[in-house]
């Protein structure tokens, strides 16, 4: 970090077809984007049902329909970068555009235990958008601004990182196990 900052050198440097990081180059087959996507994906579900139980309890007396649930989904979609574009979502998030803001600058100290998720999460979806060519958001450095990025923290190489996605979601019951050995 410089300045407050994110550093180029803090995300791995990458080359078509090939990931360098810490002086190790890693080849990704067409598999592991799509896997990485996956493991994204399920780390959204965890913070997603998280956040839906603390906001039932904050926002209890709120009467508008779907109101938690859309305000946990819009809290996701403004993390990772993903705005929702369609009705009814994007009529509620502009509505609700200050609540969302609140929740989010919040979210530090309200959800410490989301800032491990959050990091590997968003540096991963960082490397896959990169390497579909997609535009790069600036979800990493809203999340080092709301505290919830944890600069110093290594990046996950992408065992690690599916193996922690894979581990939570059964922990959360989103996923399941499957044992390999059919014995």
């Amino acid at each position: 970090m410089q300045d407050g900052h994110l550093c180029v050198k803090e995300v791995p440097s990458i080359a078509r077809g090939i990931i360098y990081y810490g002086g190790v180059t890693m080849q990704y087959e067409t598999k592991l984007l799509p896997s990485l996507r996956e493991g994204i994906h399920l780390i959204k579900m965890i913070i997603y049902k998280e956040l839906r139980h603390h906001l039932e309890k904050k926002y209890a007396s709120e009467t508008e329909e779907n109101f938690v649930p859309r305000l946990a989904g819009a809290l996701i979609n403004e993390l990772f970068g993903t705005p929702n574009h369609e009705e009814p979502f994007l009529t509620f998030s502009e509505k609700h555009k200050a609540i969302i803001s609140e929740e989010l600058k919040a979210m530090a100290v309200t959800h410490p235990e989301f800032k491990i998720l959050l990091t590997d999460a968003l540096r991963v979806q960082f490397i896959c958008d990169s390497q579909e060519g997609l535009e790069i958001s600036s979800a990493l450095s809203q999340a080092k601004e709301l505290g919830l990025l944890i600069s110093e923290r290594d990046f996950p190489l992408p065992h690690q990182f599916m193996t922690l996605a894979r581990n939570l979601g059964e922990m959360n019951t989103i996923t399941h196990h499957i044992p390999t050995d059919y014995a």
